[in-house]
């Protein structure tokens, strides 16, 4: 009984200095939360490619456009579900704070982008969200 609670007493210990050792290091972080901004489109019957392409590529460029985007990710729909509603495309953009996405909307470059992809457009859903990093 002894030689267990002095293994269990040494396990404690060293475990102790190895998660201070972890926090003292930046290994052990709390993650970050960050602001989720996911935008949906769905792009008229007839679209071209090239014209879709165009597209995605100036939604993804608004990175280094607009100071407050943390990150912007996204792409055409591969989802086997069937379960699309017709929405073809999805991008998330990150922002640190919900005041990032306010600086966000207003922005030249956004209002550039929404008016270069809006003839093509038959619908788009935008939902945000806080999420764990």
């Amino acid at each position: 009984m002894k030689k267990m609670l002095m293994v269990l007493l040494v396990a404690a210990v060293i475990g102790g200095f190895y998660m201070s050792a972890k926090v003292a290091f930046g290994a052990e972080k709390t993650p970050a939360r960050v602001f989720r901004h996911v935008v949906l489109l769905k792009f008229k019957d007839g679209t071209a490619p090239d014209r879709v392409r165009a597209i995605e590529d100036a939604f993804l460029a608004l990175k280094d456009k607009i100071d407050t985007v943390k990150s912007i990710e996204g792409g055409a729909d591969v989802s086997p579900e069937k379960m699309q509603q017709g929405f073809t495309h999805a991008f998330m953009v990150t922002f640190a704070d919900a005041a990032g996405r306010d600086a966000y909307i207003p922005h030249k470059a956004h209002q550039d982008f929404v008016a270069f992809m809006k003839p093509d457009l038959d619908k788009v859903l935008v939902v945000d969200f806080w999420s764990q990093r």
